[in-house]
């Protein structure tokens, strides 16, 4: 096998995250009704209780802790904490949405060279970190190359396409 120069592993995307939790129960009604993951089907071998959950072409497994009487619980809202990130369409209507549903958040906002970003920091049933974010305000520019790439998927296809017409033009 060739060794693809930035991608040695051949990797497509990400496919899913585990997550251990005291209630596979209670942490599908989170992410189901909180975040808006659809509960798929797993396989039926698996001797185990969990559930697949699958949205934002990513997936979530959970798996029932087998003991959820010793797991720690988080209650400190750290953002330096491992988390996943979820970018929105809007700011004002996730923490609308989140005071409604009577969920204990932390707002942060990063500024970059005059380009803000909020961020909304809340937990999983488990403690597991959630972030709310409209990230996609500031460009992915990487260290080492001349590429500059976006988290907005707009912003991706204008750039592919430049990119695209620049190969072209060659």
């Amino acid at each position: 096998m060739k060794e693809v120069a930035g991608n040695p592993l051949h990797l497509k995307s990400i496919n899913h995250i585990s997550l251990v939790c005291r209630s596979v129960e209670e942490s599908t009604d989170f992410y189901t009704n909180v975040l808006g993951f659809v509960p798929i089907r797993r396989p039926g071998s698996f001797d185990f209780d969990g559930a697949w959950l699958f949205n934002y072409a990513i997936g979530i497994h959970l798996l029932q802790s087998e003991n959820p009487n010793n797991m720690p619980k988080k209650t400190e809202i750290n953002p330096k904490d491992n988390h996943i990130s979820f970018q929105c369409e809007s700011m004002g209507a996730v923490e609308k949405k989140l005071k409604e549903m009577g969920l204990v958040y932390k707002r942060q906002r990063v500024e970059e060279g005059g380009i803000y970003v909020d961020q909304l920091f809340f937990h999983d049933p488990d403690g597991f970190m959630i972030e709310i974010c409209n990230c996609d305000n500031l460009p992915v520019i990487p260290i080492a190359g001349e590429m500059v790439r976006s988290c907005s998927r707009l912003n991706l296809d204008i750039i592919s396409q430049k990119q695209i017409q620049t190969f072209v033009q060659l």
